[in-house]
C-alpha cells in the first residue's frame, strides 16, 4: 500500500541541481507529530531515507526506548538521494528544502520518508491509512532572493507556537520570541547556529551558504519570512485549511 503519494504541486517538474521548497500536513489536519519521540524519529528518518543502501532503525539496538539518535545518524547509508538544505517540523505540517542530485531523487527520498514514518507511525498509535494529506507539495525555489526567504521562512515557522500574530508583523515580545526559535530543536536552525549537535549530518549546508548568509540577526530572519509569506501566502493556504 503507497502510504505517501510522491506527486509535486502541478506544473512543477524535478531537476537535479535546482532547489525545492517541500511541504505536507497531516491527513485531516490531524497532528502528525504527538510527543518529542516522534519528532526525533523523524529527523532520524530524514537521514536514513537519504540513502541507496537501506538503514533499518529497528535493527540498530535500544529495543525499549529506541536507538540514539546519535546511533542512528552514524550509520553508512551510501550515495544520498537528495540534498537537504534546512527543514522545520511543526504538530500538523513540515517544510523541507531540498536539492535532487539525480533526477527521481526528490521522489524517491520523499515516498521512503513517508512511508517509513507511516509504519512506524501507524504502528505506535495502533492506526491503519494514510497519515499524510494526499499529494506533497513543492516549488521551485527560482531566485537568490527567493531562496534566502524560504531559508528564513522554515527557520521561522515554529514562531507560529508562541506569537500567533508573527506572519502578519505582530510580536508582542521580540526578545522571547527570538530565544524560543532559537532553542527549538525540530528545525535545521540550530545547525546553522554551529550548535554542537548530532543532526548536522542530515543536512547539506554548505550547498546553502554557497547563496546565503548562514546566520542572519533574528530580526532579518523574521522579516525574510513574513515577507516569504506574503508572498506564498496562496500556496502555503494548504497548510492553514
Amino acid at each position: 500500500m503507497i502510504l505517501f503519494v510522491t506527486m509535486s504541486i502541478r506544473n512543477v517538474s524535478f531537476a537535479p541541481d535546482e532547489w525545492f521548497h517541500c511541504f505536507t500536513r497531516g491527513v485531516d489536519k490531524r497532528q502528525i507529530f504527538m510527543d518529542e519521540r516522534d519528532s526525533a524519529r523523524f529527523q532520524m528518518l530524514l537521514y536514513t531515507s537519504n540513502g541507496t543502501k537501506p538503514v533499518h532503525i529497528s535493527n540498530l539496538g535500544g529495543r525499549h526506548q529506541g536507538p540514539a539518535l546519535v546511533t542512528v545518524l552514524s550509520q553508512d547509508r551510501s550515495n544520498p538521494l537528495v540534498d537537504i538544505g534546512a527543514y522545520c517540523l511543526m504538530k500538523n505540517h513540515l517544510h523541507l528544502l531540498l536539492r535532487e542530485i539525480d533526477y527521481g531523487g526528490i521522489s524517491a527520498f520523499m515516498q521512503k520518508l513517508g512511508t517509513a514514518y507511516t509504519m512506524y507511525f501507524n504502528k505506535k498509535y495502533e492506526r491503519t491509512g494514510t497519515l499524510f494529506s494526499g499529494r506533497f507539495k513543492a516549488v521551485h525555489v527560482a531566485s537568490d532572493a527567493h531562496f534566502r526567504r524560504v531559508v528564513n521562512y522554515i527557520h521561522a515557522n515554529p514562531a507560529e507556537l508562541f506569537e500567533s500574530g508573527w506572519k502578519k508583523g505582530v510580536v508582542r515580545n521580540l526578545a522571547k520570541l527570538e530565544k524560543n526559535v532559537r532553542a527549538y530543536p525540530y528545525s535545521s536552525l540550530p545547525d546553522y547556529e554551529s550548535v554542537a549537535r548530532p543532526h548536522h549530518a542530515i543536512l547539506n549546508i554548505a550547498g546553502v551558504t554557497e547563496l546565503v548568509d548562514a546566520n542572519p540577526s533574528f530580526q532579518t530572519l523574521l522579516k525574510d519570512a513574513q515577507d516569504f509569506y506574503g508572498y506564498e501566502k496562496e500556496v502555503l493556504s494548504d497548510l492553514e485549511r
